[in-house]
């Protein structure tokens, strides 16, 4: 069945195994108390055992079935021996048994491209706001993201000593988003989320001008969108050029796959092919409707300090 389903699928198959893995890696790297916290570049900017042990998982294990892909990563690691327990071979079945838009069925493997952030929002895992927590696993195909994989390590993480934990939510444009339940905010709502820990006078600026009924403020870029597509929130607002390209690679292609959109401040798509620089410069706007409406209301000063 494999060979009959196409590149992409196959490679989303094996992605999907693998974000099941890595929440996996999570998990128990929390479960063992040593998170071994490194500042990068300040306070706000961390990486923990997690982000290291989560992303030679994902990189390795990928790279090892699909050599010819170009594969991008947030964190700067050095080579190392990698431990096989950390390899994950599996795919999900469910995936390979959906038929691959006609419009990728061609796709050869060195035209792939894939965007990793092995932990996104690893502040908030430091500060045990475990729900803020996903793991970003997104495919890009002539520049364009067009599936993406999102595993949320703790999902269902307060339900109890006996629920389950976690889960994984994936989408192919073209095919549809598939692992939580679509729902939208009511029309005329009006509720933005926006970043927790990366706020600036022009992040509350942009905020505040789109007149919102209230604003969450949460850690995590894939976080955010889970919430636009489970009627949590009607936009993400983030006017400022902290965001790269593998925080919003897999959700941009989830969101999309269900009919949203998201761009930069501006309101330009995103480009992820190998060559393109890693920085979102032009900040971030997303929501599953209306996304006019709300790029309609960044007022002028906020994109004349945002160069895309």
């Amino acid at each position: 069945m494999a060979s009959s389903s196409g590149v992409l699928m196959r490679l989303v198959a094996s992605a999907y195994a693998i974000a099941d893995k890595a929440g996996l890696i999570v998990r128990k790297v929390m479960a063992g108390g040593d998170l071994g916290i490194v500042e990068k570049c300040g306070a706000n900017d961390l990486q923990t055992k997690a982000d290291r042990l989560v992303q030679m998982s994902i990189c390795s294990s990928l790279a090892r079935k699909f050599p010819k892909v170009t594969i991008i990563a947030e964190e700067d690691l050095p080579s190392q021996e990698l431990d096989e327990d950390l390899l994950e071979d599996g795919q999900c079945e469910e995936i390979l048994k959906k038929a691959c838009p006609q419009q990728y069925a061609a796709i050869k493997e060195e035209e792939l491209v894939v965007w990793v952030d092995p932990l996104d929002g690893t502040k908030e895992y430091t500060e045990g706001l475990l729900d803020h927590v996903t793991v970003l696993i997104g495919i890009a195909y002539e520049g364009k993201a067009i599936a993406g994989v999102i595993n949320q390590p703790y999902y269902n993480y307060e339900a109890g000593a006996d629920a389950v934990l976690g889960r994984t939510i994936w989408g192919v444009l073209g095919l549809g988003a598939f692992g939580f339940q679509l729902k939208e905010m009511p029309a005329g709502k009006h509720i933005i989320t926006t970043t927790r820990s990366h706020s600036s006078k022009l992040v509350n600026d942009c905020v505040s001008a789109m007149n919102p009924d209230s604003v969450v403020r949460v850690g995590g870029a894939g976080n955010k969108i889970i919430q636009l597509v489970e009627g949590k929130a009607s936009a993400y607002v983030f006017a400022s050029p902290g965001c790269k390209k593998w925080d919003t690679c897999a959700p941009e292609a989830i969101l999309h796959a269900v009919g949203g959109k998201l761009t930069d401040i501006h309101g330009n798509f995103f480009q992820y092919n190998k060559e393109v620089k890693h920085m979102n410069s032009g900040g971030v706007l997303a929501a599953l409707r209306n996304h006019e409406y709300y790029a309609s209301r960044v007022p002028e000063a906020v994109k004349q300090a945002l160069v895309p």
